[in-house]
């Protein structure tokens, strides 16, 4: 069992690893064109939202699958009241999936090594950690599956994390809906904002800990750190 975390990791690593490699062999962006969706949504019928949404949910999980484009099409075909409400819950699912996917893989593993860290309190996490991730809904420059991902290696709650990801990410997928088409943003840079931010859902939290950042580490005093001490010294 003690190899368990391990193990996990690793699938982890295997799996990012073949992502990296299909967004190097396949261009992902003309299978989700707008066009091609539209008409995958026409031939769905009455079933074309739950189409959609399992769609979007899967562009979030797969993050080499460019999400923008399917924005567009549903502000098309939905309009942007609905395509906006479709592609939030979408986006939504897709996200609970990648943090649970996180949660499962790669927690224990990472939690061996920050063990006591304000990441690993569950009360501390869903404090700060909840503005982080609904600060990085707000950007658009802000890779949203890495944040997923991210924030399922904490143990920030699931319920925090999902209102604060879904009340943050309404104003662009709106804008998204209504103006996506006017949006040409480069995936890779996404990536690369996507990965600062993930850095900063454990780096801000370690300063704080670690140099009484913004004189903020009384607001994150917590007795699971003191267990673990006195565990270690047992």
């Amino acid at each position: 069992m003690k190899f368990a975390p391990w193990l996990k990791g690793l699938l982890a690593v295997v799996l990012i690893l073949g992502l990296i490699t299909a967004a190097y062999r396949w261009d992902f962006s003309a299978w989700v064109h707008p066009q091609r969706i539209r008409g995958l949504l026409d031939q769905a019928g009455m079933f074309a939202p739950f189409l959609y949404m399992m769609l979007m949910a899967l562009a979030v999980v797969i993050t080499v699958i460019p999400s923008l484009p399917l924005n567009v099409a549903a502000g098309i075909y939905f309009g942007p009241i609905l395509g906006t409400l479709f592609s939030a819950l979408g986006a939504l699912a897709g996200a609970m999936l990648s943090f649970l996917i996180a949660r499962y893989l790669g927690r224990k593993f990472m939690e061996r090594f920050l063990a006591g860290h304000i990441n690993f309190c569950t009360q501390c996490s869903d404090y700060l950690l909840t503005k982080i991730v609904f600060i990085s809904r707000l950007l658009p420059f802000v890779s949203f599956d890495l944040v997923s991902y991210g924030a399922g290696l904490t143990k920030m709650s699931l319920r925090a994390f999902s209102l604060a990801t879904f009340l943050g990410m309404l104003p662009l997928t709106f804008i998204y809906n209504y103006f996506g088409s006017l949006f040409v943003m480069s995936r890779f840079l996404a990536l690369f904002f996507g990965l600062i931010m993930l850095l900063m859902l454990f780096g801000i939290p370690w300063l704080i800990e670690r140099y009484d950042l913004f004189s903020l580490r009384h607001f994150f005093q917590h007795e699971e750190k003191t267990q673990i001490n006195n565990n270690h010294k047992e």
